[in-house]
């Protein structure tokens, strides 16, 4: 998909996403490779955007798998439309049993989840696994398969294999460890909170009514947020929040009035609204 990596920085650039030049890399690797991509960090730094920004340059289909605590094999890898079955086997009532187990265990009564749609059929595909961390540690074992052969085993219909790789983004917060088997399979890659001029130039693209000034104004105080010991630092999805919420109040500055005003936009604890609000010194910004 990508000649260089500065191919990928220029085109993730024109999708709105801009990587920095260790993301850039990485992406380059993982398709050059072909090897899954692990992408760890806190939530709202842009993991998941990362693989929809693949996607939308590639022109290819996002296929996505939304791990939780329960999902198994029937949501991950496909399932059986047993309503239909039922159907079947009533219609053919005169048939021997072989005969009707031959035709509803076939490609007509499968529904396929979101690992097997990724690896079926030659058209380009990007596979994000989403929030791998919050899946029970057995799904890890499905995804070893897909990930290391990219093939699924079906018993009634034996093993498909895929005609062309898709690009995989697996994503995590780090609220479990994962295991060493499935890191092994993947190039790995950490996204933090981005420098003061890298979430300046996020601001103003995302937020482009921003001017330089409010926008490095936010930045510092998010900046100065995230070093204070709060429940939950503000990610840059809310700091993109933020600078929206100052547009819409026609805020052109940062007073103390703007920000007590607005801090439940990117503080969602009570006590950390608290903590900011006593300990954050604007003049000192």
């Amino acid at each position: 998909m990508f000649t260089s990596v500065d191919d990928v920085s220029a085109r993730l650039a024109e999708t709105g996403y801009l990587a920095s030049p260790a993301v850039a890399t990485t992406v380059f690797l993982a398709d050059r490779l072909g090897k899954p991509l692990l992408v760890e960090g806190p939530a709202g730094v842009g993991k998941t955007e990362l693989a929809k920004a693949v996607a939308q340059v590639a022109g290819a289909r996002l296929v996505r798998l939304q791990c939780y605590e329960g999902v198994d094999e029937s949501r991950a890898l496909y399932e059986w439309n047993h309503a239909k079955q039922l159907l079947r086997i009533s219609a053919g009532r005169d048939e021997t049993w072989d005969e009707t187990r031959t035709d509803i265990f076939s490609e007509e009564f499968l529904l396929p989840r979101p690992l097997l749609t990724a690896i079926r059929g030659d058209d380009p595909k990007v596979l994000l696994i989403d929030e791998t961390d919050k899946a029970d540690v057995e799904v890890e074992g499905l995804l070893l398969e897909v990930l290391s052969d990219f093939q699924v085993t079906v018993p009634e219909l034996g093993t498909i294999t895929a005609a062309r790789r898709p690009f995989v983004v697996l994503t995590s917060n780090a609220s479990r460890e994962l295991s060493e088997a499935l890191r092994r399979r993947c190039l790995f890659l950490h996204i933090g909170f981005p420098d003061e001029e890298l979430e300046r130039r996020i601001v103003r693209l995302k937020v482009p009514g921003v001017d330089e000034a409010l926008a490095a104004s936010l930045v510092r105080v998010v900046g100065a947020l995230r070093a204070m010991d709060l429940r939950k630092v503000p990610s840059v999805a809310e700091t993109i929040d933020w600078a929206r919420t100052l547009l819409a109040l026609g805020a052109d500055t940062l007073d103390e009035t703007v920000v007590q005003d607005s801090l439940g936009v990117i503080l969602k604890h009570q006590e950390d609204v608290l903590k900011a609000s006593a300990k954050l010194d604007l003049d000192a910004l």
